[in-house]
């Protein structure tokens, strides 16, 4: 496993394996017309080369014998409404459903979580629909906890799913004192 950051450049690419990667696991999330509709807002070429722009915002393509088979998603806190201080939001992880459970969601978070220790970060937090209990199961065992309830706020997605899990996982001292000493 390896995480390539995504540059201005890898706008087609990048597009192509966030469409390919979230369809493919959450096909079944949305009623009629609402999966067109997500991918049109969140991964048009002008979306992702406005979020690219962001210097608060970065994709990674998670890469497996060298071909694309996931992307992450992580912003600095600033941008998102969670009153989480000096945090990193892992906002969005997918991995092509045929690559997981080979261990390469776990090395790519692995690595994030490593990258915002040495930013000096204070944790690094998420949203998980409430009923995916293999994806609760999986940040459970990377030290994610329980932080709170909330509702996903968006058109079309099915209603018995729109129940989501905030988790949290504090980062290491070690690393963040370190890096300001």
């Amino acid at each position: 496993m390896k995480l390539k950051k995504a540059l201005i450049t890898d706008i087609i690419n990048l597009q192509k394996i966030c469409i390919d990667a979230y369809s493919k696991n959450f096909f079944d999330h949305w009623n009629d017309g609402g999966l067109e509709w997500y991918l049109i807002k969140e991964f048009s070429a002008s979306r992702i080369k406005s979020d690219l722009a962001d210097k608060n915002t970065e994709y990674y393509f998670i890469e497996h014998e060298l071909k694309p088979v996931g992307f992450i998603k992580i912003r600095n806190n600033s941008n998102t409404n969670w009153p989480i201080e000096n945090g990193v939001e892992l906002e969005k992880m997918y991995i092509i459903p045929k690559y997981k459970g080979m261990g390469i969601g776990k090395l790519a978070l692995m690595e994030i979580i490593t990258k915002a220790e040495e930013r000096g970060k204070k944790n690094i937090f998420l949203g998980v629909i409430d009923s995916n209990l293999n994806a609760i199961s999986f940040y459970k065992k990377l030290g994610f906890e329980f932080h709170s309830k909330t509702i996903l706020n968006i058109p079309y997605f099915k209603e018995e799913l729109k129940g989501m899990n905030r988790m949290i996982k504090e980062l290491n001292d070690a690393n963040r004192l370190k890096n300001n000493a």
